[in-house]
């Protein structure tokens, strides 16, 4: 029965990461592009700057490839290759975040149907994309950016505290927990996101919120997507397993 549990929730995941890779390529991989050409063409004047020295890069999915040394780093050629990888971290993302909803939905013992899976979608893409984006808004590449580390933990910290806020919100009718829904969710930002350096970049500051508006609104798609085919996934199983 886990088995089976775990099985619609991986591909519904997955179908929702093949649509977030279809927006990608035809959304955010050409704004990705320019952004490498202002990147690399601003690579000397950085490179002699010690403290502005990325030895990370960082894709659009927030993971990131780092040499031990500091030096080159690996890169999937553009093209075929780009599009795969691309495609591989949207279909991994989409089973790693259907999971989460999943263990979210069992430990709350709120079941996840097709009537309130798309509230679900909405509940995620509030705590995941939206409410980071407010300290940490997406960053197309030749962006400053602060430390890495300082950033994942802010990232980490703002989708615990809005998710337990959206809970507390959604669940608990209590004036004490609307109030410290309230609070969890407006601490993120009252302590405040890591602050870039404030280098000097060439990248067009048109480009760059291009870059943010079509991120959100394909997260946007991306999680509604994700909250109805996993309300669908996880409802006929309901009903399969009611019937046998």
């Amino acid at each position: 029965m886990i088995g089976r549990i775990v099985l619609a929730t991986l591909v519904a995941g997955m179908l929702a990461g093949l649509v977030l890779a279809g927006i990608q390529h035809v959304r955010l991989t050409p704004l990705i592009l320019q952004g490498e050409v202002y990147e690399h063409a601003s690579e000397p004047q950085v490179a002699a700057t010690a403290e502005t020295t990325k030895p990370c890069v960082e894709n659009m999915l927030g993971m990131t490839m780092c040499s031990k040394e500091g030096g080159p780093v690996w890169e999937p050629v553009e093209g075929l290759q780009r599009t795969l990888f691309t495609t591989a971290a949207s279909l991994l993302a989409g089973a790693g975040f259907a999971a989460m909803l999943a263990g979210v939905s069992f430990l709350s013992n709120i079941p996840i149907t097709k009537q309130n899976g798309m509230i679900w979608g909405v509940c995620g893409f509030l705590a995941v994309a939206v409410a980071p984006a407010v300290g940490l808004p997406p960053e197309v590449p030749g962006m400053p950016v602060a430390d890495l580390l300082s950033r994942q933990i802010w990232w980490t910290s703002t989708i615990v505290a809005t998710g337990i806020g959206i809970y507390l919100i959604a669940i608990k009718p209590e004036l004490w927990a609307k109030v410290l829904a309230v609070v969890l969710i407006a601490l993120p930002h009252i302590i405040g996101a890591p602050i870039a350096p404030n280098t000097p970049t060439t990248v067009p500051p048109g480009l760059a919120g291009e870059f943010v508006a079509n991120s959100i609104a394909a997260a946007a798609v991306f999680w509604c997507v994700m909250g109805l085919f996993l309300g669908y996934a996880l409802d006929k199983y309901q009903k399969d397993i009611a019937s046998t």
